[in-house]
């Protein structure tokens, strides 16, 4: 790779970060990230489990993740997980910026113990979420499985992208969530990595994305 090519990556690696608040009567939220990250996360969105869920999403997918929120996690805590995801994919899409350069598609199997997921995205430009994820219970610990459907459909409204997520067996719940948040972002990963031989040009026959 060329002096110039190298230089150009490195300027568009410097502006993919994004800072997106986002208020609402039911949540006040505030997201920054880093797509060029290590995997650094500071997470207080007042759902731990959903904290948890989203480490995973910072250390599988090399991303610098900040996240504060505040809901009304006294009726229970739908809008927040919901919000968190409605705010990470405007972050995202900011971040992202034109998409020029990046590979696009992602994809990712993640084991854990008896469970297996695949999770594979694509930054279209066209939302569509595709989940698949028999829980083999409703609840792990206080937090209630169908939440998660609730996070990536936010996500993939706001972030512009196709996603397909697979959860392909599994008995415990948690492992089964797990999975699909870690392929989710080692997916993320793969789909955001500047390719040096593309570098500058839309990765689509129309020229945008």
């Amino acid at each position: 790779m060329g002096l110039q090519s190298t230089l150009r990556l490195a300027a568009q690696r410097s502006m993919r970060q994004a800072d997106v608040i986002r208020n609402t009567s039911e949540t006040k939220i505030q997201i920054a990230i880093n797509l060029d990250g290590t995997g650094k996360a500071e997470l207080a969105s007042g759902v731990p489990f959903l904290d948890h869920m989203l480490d995973q999403i910072a250390r599988h997918g090399m991303i610098d993740l900040k996240v504060s929120a505040q809901g009304d996690t006294h009726i229970d805590d739908h809008h927040t997980v919901e919000d968190v995801g409605i705010t990470l994919g405007q972050a995202f899409a900011k971040a992202v910026g034109d998409k020029a350069g990046i590979t696009r598609y992602g994809h990712s199997y993640v084991p854990l113990d008896e469970t297996l997921s695949r999770v594979v995205i694509d930054f279209s430009g066209r939302p569509g979420l595709e989940f698949n994820v028999p829980f083999t219970r409703a609840r792990v610990g206080d937090f209630d499985v169908d939440l998660s459907i609730e996070f990536f459909r936010g996500f993939v409204n706001h972030a512009g992208v196709t996603l397909h997520i697979d959860n392909l067996r599994g008995i415990n719940a948690h492992h089964q969530i797990e999975t699909v948040f870690k392929a989710f972002g080692r997916a993320l990963r793969m789909a955001l990595t500047l390719d040096p031989r593309a570098s500058g040009v839309v990765p689509s026959t129309k020229g945008s994305l």
